[in-house]
């Protein structure tokens, strides 16, 4: 299908304004397709021109202009002429669309728990043609009036709130004007909990298994939904523009979530079958309040183009972080920004596909498809956090009110924005635009030894040196602490203060505090988008007391530049995992913990060790598991969720005998000793090292499939499966990843088990063969299995000069799917970074 160009939609908007659309769907046509029929009713500014609609049919029946009978065989690539427009006009497309497998325009699932099926939509980013004809464009707004036709057991939720009629039949309410990527429609036997909070209808939706789960948090959930509302409707002038909130959790979504006004979808992940840690509790919340910013921040503004991003995701990650870290319980959610989050940013940023936050060229939607990174969200969040910090939050909120106000259910642009927040604050926002919002790049800030003039008396002083891989300083606004070593290895804050770096490249600091400090910590509360490096005494500081630093925010801080520093080859893996070592184990921050060891294990010990030092690594962290196991043993209950964190890490690193048999006990008793139970979660993760290690099979995958027959449960298995050390199941993994039609979820269940390091001589030379089969399944399959593949299905933990040439040679190729050659570009990016660091450590 040919992506919308910028240009094609300049030119269609100048001729065309919608007026209304209508969508009608019959979902009782079988498993494989379902009826629909749109009516759009528009004005063309130049009658007599022409344009094109855009529609993805399996089968296009009828389409009629003005009621004139179009030819269905002049449908090419997802677009149908549309020739002789008048000035005012009405189309009527009649079509069989094919459900998707694959989280795309209308997906359709089978429950393997009670099988029952379910749908719900997608339409964002050319999806919204899978299942109605649209002008596939955001500044085309039109108001939506969705009619469904459903089996009889069946409730529907779409945008509005909803008149039932019979024959399964559900009539919704006119949306307000909205762009088409928000239509959406969910289906199917519904779990529903019913709430109302000032004035707004809430539902929660969730399929008929899951049930027993939702109940258990609706209240939690509620509980956030209530206070975000709250929370906007103190900084936003315009209330909620919509009539209802429904919040539904659907199977095999393939983002996060989705803000369509009314009907948000979530991945139901989010409905937790098994215990999880506080941690991931607060990413639930922060992903509610980011959805819910996104009903002023995209539905009732939209961006006129793609290359606006920034102002739908960038303000809902800043917002989201800000409403959970002030309105609920998770007051350090910041913290977990910084610890986790923020490092996508980084990641992202320092790649050779990086762009700006705002790029001033976006050419077509396969482009911009592949900006929903970590620019767009977490470096975009960090940048406004900077920017709110400097106007102050009175004037920023002045400057969004005023910008909401002139713009409401329209479009707007940055320079729309821009001029908003330069009125309400006086202050050269455009300037600020042009360095932080138009360039790539971090900026790192190094502390060094000043050097001494003819009037410096024979004292030593500090300076900042600032730099950046581009060579385009920004302006930092942040804070700089000084810490001191007391008894037992802590460290007390002596003093803080802020300071304003122009874009320069040197810069003098002051007295941070009285006296020679033991720690001088620059962005020591992460208000900076920014790497940082510190003096020798500092680090020396931070090898051997960083546990010791009583600010868990300074702390992430901390760890952040310590992987930074790996990344960049400064700290070897050796090193990091001597700091893991040594501090981890009395950490009291969930947040820590689960990014350390997250990046400790996956990064490092599958990446950057060699081969003959992974067993090594491997069973450094299995003795940090073992160390924080014992720490919350007997002891009051676990909120945090740091116990459950040890034994996931513990059952990851396992690689001996003594520790296999651990493992082994832990199935056979249901549980770890004092907790917590092995529940379905647990079970798979442990079930899954044991195939990797040979100590389990089919007939033990088989068992916990009867012992868990839900869609999870398939999951488990199928990563299981591909994770066996035997010729015949990586042929057969092999097989469902690159020639079968397997579900998205399912594909990518399968790629997580597959690359093994364990496993290297068995998987042959497949890292290779890799680049040749990705290409062919991701023209037939299409962008959200092609993200898959590179996203789980790359082998990275082949990190050889060999396998870079290899992939090297794919990227030369130019029948790449964008978002196949994007996956790729970054996975290779990342996969020298490990080939560098293997060399070093060898030499």
């Amino acid at each position: 299908m040919s992506a919308l160009t910028l240009a094609e939609a300049v030119e269609r908007r100048r001729l065309l304004e919608v007026r209304s659309s209508t969508v009608d769907l019959d979902l009782t046509q079988g498993d494989e397709v379902f009826g629909s029929v749109t009516v759009i009713r528009f004005a063309c500014s130049s009658p007599g021109a022409g344009s094109f609609v855009d529609v993805k049919p399996k089968t296009l029946l009828r389409a009629v202009l003005n009621g004139r009978e179009l030819d269905p065989g002049a449908l090419a690539d997802g677009r149908l002429p549309l020739h002789g427009l008048a000035a005012e006009n009405e189309l009527l497309v009649e079509a069989v669309m094919a459900y998707s497998r694959t989280g795309e325009g209308m997906h359709r699932f089978v429950d393997p728990a009670d099988g029952e099926a379910y749908v719900y939509t997608q339409a964002f980013l050319d999806d919204g043609p899978r299942f109605f004809a649209s002008f596939d464009q955001p500044d085309l707004k039109a108001a939506y009036e969705v009619s469904v036709t459903a089996p009889e057991d069946w409730t529907v939720v779409a945008n509005g709130l909803v008149t039932r009629q019979e024959g399964g039949r559900w009539e919704f309410a006119p949306t307000p004007p909205i762009s088409n990527y928000l239509v959406a429609v969910v289906a199917g036997p519904l779990f529903t909990v019913r709430s109302e909070h000032d004035g707004i209808p809430l539902g929660l939706h969730c399929r008929r298994s899951l049930a027993p789960y939702l109940e258990v948090d609706a209240e939690e959930m509620l509980d956030t939904t209530r206070r975000s509302f709250d929370h906007y409707h103190r900084v936003f002038d315009q209330r909620y523009p919509f009539d209802s909130y429904d919040q539904c959790f659907v199977p095999e979504f393939n983002a996060g979530a989705m803000e369509n006004p009314g009907c948000v979808t979530f991945r139901d992940e989010f409905v937790f079958r098994s215990a999880v840690t506080d941690t991931e509790r607060e990413e639930r919340a922060i992903v509610i309040a980011h959805e819910m910013a996104h009903m002023w921040f995209g539905d009732l503004v939209t961006m006129r183009w793609w290359d606006d991003l920034w102002l739908n995701e960038s303000f809902a990650e800043y917002l989201a972080y800000t409403v959970v870290s002030e309105s609920t319980r998770f007051s350090g959610a910041w913290t977990g920004f910084a610890a986790a989050r923020k490092s996508w940013g980084y990641d992202a940023d320092q790649r050779p596909s990086t762009h700006p936050v705002a790029p001033e060229n976006v050419d077509d939607t396969a482009e911009a498809l592949q900006n929903f990174d970590g620019i767009s969200y977490s470096k975009g969040a960090a940048a406004l956090r900077q920017l709110v910090a400097w106007l102050g939050e009175e004037a920023f909120f002045k400057g969004v009110n005023s910008y909401f106000q002139q713009h409401a259910f329209g479009n707007a642009a940055l320079a729309d924005l821009l001029q908003a927040l330069a009125a309400s604050s006086g202050r050269d926002v455009h300037a600020w635009a042009e360095r932080w919002l138009r360039t790539t790049g971090v900026d790192t800030l190094r502390v060094e030894p000043a050097q001494l003039g003819e009037d410096s008396g024979g004292r030593g002083g500090t300076r900042i040196a600032h730099t950046s891989a581009d060579g385009e300083l920004r302006p930092l606004l942040i804070t700089a602490a000084t810490y001191e070593r007391v008894a037992d290895g802590h460290l007390v804050l002596r003093a803080r203060r802020s300071l304003d770096l122009p874009a320069e490249p040197e810069h003098e600091l002051d007295s941070v505090g009285a006296g020679d400090p033991d720690l001088l910590l620059l962005n020591d509360t992460d208000l900076g988008f920014v790497k940082i490096r510190l003096d020798d005494r500092s680090w020396r500081t931070v090898t051997e007391s960083l546990g010791g630093i009583p600010q868990e925010l300074a702390r992430a801080v901390l760890w952040g530049a310590a992987r930074d520093m790996v990344r960049d080859g400064e700290l070897d893996a050796q090193g990091y995992l001597e700091l893991v070592a040594a501090h981890l184990p009395g950490e009291s921050s969930a947040h820590l913990v689960q990014s350390v060891l997250g990046f400790a294990r996956t990064t490092l010990a599958e990446q950057y060790l060699t081969p003959d030092r992974r067993s090594a690594g491997l069973g450094l962290l299995a003795g940090v598991g073992r160390d924080l196991l014992r720490r919350t043993e007997g002891g009051p209950e676990d909120a945090s969720g740091l116990r459950l964190l040890a034994v996931r890490s513990l059952i990851a690193a396992s690689s001996t005998p003594a520790e296999l048999a651990v493992l082994e006990s832990w199935r056979e008793e249901g549980g770890v000793p004092g907790g917590p139970l092995l529940d379905p979660e647990l079970s798979w993760q442990l079930l899954l090292r044991l195939c990797v290690l040979g100590a389990a099979g089919e007939a033990e995958i088989a068992a916990e499939l009867v012992r868990d027959t839900s869609a999870t449960g398939q999951e488990g298995a199928a990563r299981c499966r591909a994770a066996l050390p035997d010729p015949e199941a990586k042929e057969a993994a092999w097989t469902a990843l690159f020639d079968s039609d397997l579900s998205n979820y399912l594909i990518a269940a399968t790629a997580q088990g597959f690359w093994q390091p364990e496993q290297d001589e068995l998987l042959g030379d497949r890292p290779q063969r890799y680049f040749e089969a990705v290409v062919d399944t991701a023209q037939r399959r299409g962008p959200a299995v092609g993200r898959l593949l590179t996203r789980y299905g790359f082998p990275a933990y082949h990190a050889t000069e060999e396998t870079v040439l290899a992939a090297e040679a794919c990227l030369a190729r130019t029948d790449l799917t964008a978002a196949l050659r994007r996956g790729l570009v970054d996975q290779v990016d990342d996969l020298r970074r490990a080939v560098r660091a293997r060399e070093a450590a060898a030499k």
